[in-house]
């Protein structure tokens, strides 16, 4: 699903539009908000006190995020689509959140209610880490130069997520 919309990514790029950081950040605020919905919803899913405790710490880490995402937007440029792109590029922005693992808040939510494990709920958050990763990747080559460096500071954050997330499936691995 990533690659078609990185490719996507390339055909809009042609027509001349291009991305700001400000958008990207937005996106990654949103993804990460429902990757907190997510790790929420599976507090209440096990009764293991140091399970739920990985997943509030989860939850936490999202919310972190969301601050760092949003302490970026003061220190970048904005962006405005020409007019006569602006209905098409608010659809393809709006298409772009869409297409991850956490949609919105409900399927986060009944993501997390369907898991039939503490380890398939971490292999879950780390596909969503990993499209976030490829996502912002492929964007970094479709913003404007001054914003580059922005991109680059989410990508380093999600790097690190998918670290602490890797370490916690091993830990939870070993029980």
């Amino acid at each position: 699903m990533l690659t078609a919309i990185c490719r996507d990514f390339k055909e809009v790029a042609k027509m001349g539009v291009f991305f700001s950081g400000r958008e990207l950040i937005n996106i990654a605020v949103g993804i990460e908000r429902n990757g907190a919905v997510f790790y929420d919803s599976l507090v209440d899913s096990t009764g293991d006190i140091t399970i739920q405790g990985t997943y509030k710490y989860l939850a936490d880490k999202e919310r972190e995020h969301i601050g760092i995402f949003q302490n970026m937007l003061g220190s970048i440029g904005d962006y405005q689509p020409p007019e006569t792109f602006t209905e098409e590029y608010d659809s393809y922005l709006k298409a772009l959140i869409d297409s991850f693992v956490f949609t919105d808040d409900q399927v986060a939510r009944e993501m997390a209610r369907k898991v039939s494990s503490d380890v398939e709920a971490i292999q879950i958050a780390l596909g969503a880490e990993k499209d976030s990763i490829l996502f912002y990747s492929e964007m970094r080559n479709l913003v404007r130069m001054p914003d580059r460096d922005v991109v680059s500071k989410i990508i380093e954050e999600e790097r690190s997520h998918l670290r602490q997330l890797s370490d916690l499936k091993k830990d939870l691995s070993k029980r």
